[in-house]
């Protein structure tokens, strides 16, 4: 399929209408749906509904089998002492580590998720990238994150970029596919946008803001951004597209922060883990710290909850 980006105020990737970006409207009605409370009725819910969308992820070098393990099973069980908080989302990890991750949570509704394709970077040949997607899926993965290529993006190679995520989408066969966008390398909100658009069009499951790796990650305007996108995407074609947020979100605040967000804009539909993840393994620890806290009525130390 073409990817076509006539010049004017509207783009268009493979048909779908790509519309500006109002950068300061944007913003402005970021931080205004960052202003919203949340009742105490309904805080639990939401301290709950952020942890079922949450991926558990360890991407380190130093990351062994006992690690993985020890991370799908707080996945499983986030807080050994009070078992009525319900499980996350996913695990991600290596390639490598996805044997051990999919043993630690069989007969668990926990998916395991892999990086593949060269991550973070993206620019190993296109054939090995491949070769590791479709590797990650045979060994068990449900879902794999790849990165889109910015250098062909950024230089205006939107149909080779456009080609190597549905060559990716192919790889992946049933899993799931998320297309991390990297949003701190893009450079503007028009750029995201379109980002946006040419993954989504091109076969993406999930649009994800950031690899973790940079010093740019999750912000509530680019969150914004993408969710007017897949907005338009839904309203064009039908299809409804996940959103993942990664990188940076540290406080039970922040994640409620992203859940007005993401139900303000694209609506109750998407506040499930089939449609929206938090990507934010330190995030967990201050949730069930705020969970702690409306139970018991204080606040118990943030290492009662470490695994490590």
């Amino acid at each position: 399929m073409a990817v076509e980006t006539p010049p004017g105020p509207a783009d268009a990737v493979a048909g779908v209408r790509i519309t500006p970006v109002d950068a300061v409207g944007l913003e402005q009605r970021a931080a205004a749906l960052c202003t919203r409370s949340i009742k105490t009725s309904s805080k639990a819910a939401a301290l709950d509904l952020a942890i079922r969308v949450m991926d558990l992820t360890t991407l380190e070098g130093a990351d062994t089998p006992e690690r993985v393990q020890a991370l799908c099973a707080r996945a499983r069980h986030p807080d050994a002492a009070d078992w009525t908080v319900p499980p996350v989302a996913a695990v991600c990890v290596y390639p490598e580590l996805v044997p051990v991750a999919v043993e630690a949570l069989a007969d668990s509704s926990v998916a395991v998720a892999s990086v593949a394709g060269g991550f973070p970077a993206g620019l190993a040949p296109l054939e090995v990238r491949l070769a590791e997607i479709a590797w990650a899926v045979a060994a068990g993965a449900d879902e794999v994150d790849i990165v889109l290529n910015r250098s062909a993006f950024l230089s205006g190679q939107y149909q080779k970029a456009y080609d190597e995520i549905a060559a990716a989408k192919q790889a992946c066969g049933s899993a799931h596919l998320k297309v991390i966008l990297e949003t701190g390398e893009l450079g503007s909100y028009d750029q995201i946008r379109r980002a946006s658009m040419l993954a989504m069009v091109a076969g993406a499951d999930f649009i994800k803001t950031s690899t973790g790796k940079i010093g740019t990650s999750a912000t509530p305007p680019t969150a914004l951004c993408m969710a007017e996108a897949i907005r338009d995407m839904a309203e064009q074609t039908g299809k409804a597209v996940g959103l993942k947020l990664a990188g940076g979100i540290r406080t039970a605040k922040q994640a409620w922060h992203y859940l007005v967000i993401v139900g303000e804009t694209l609506g109750q539909g998407w506040l499930t883990p089939e449609r929206f993840r938090l990507g934010a393994s330190s995030l967990l620890n201050d949730v069930l710290m705020q969970r702690a806290k409306l139970r018991d009525g204080r606040y118990q130390r943030r290492e009662d909850f470490s695994v490590d």
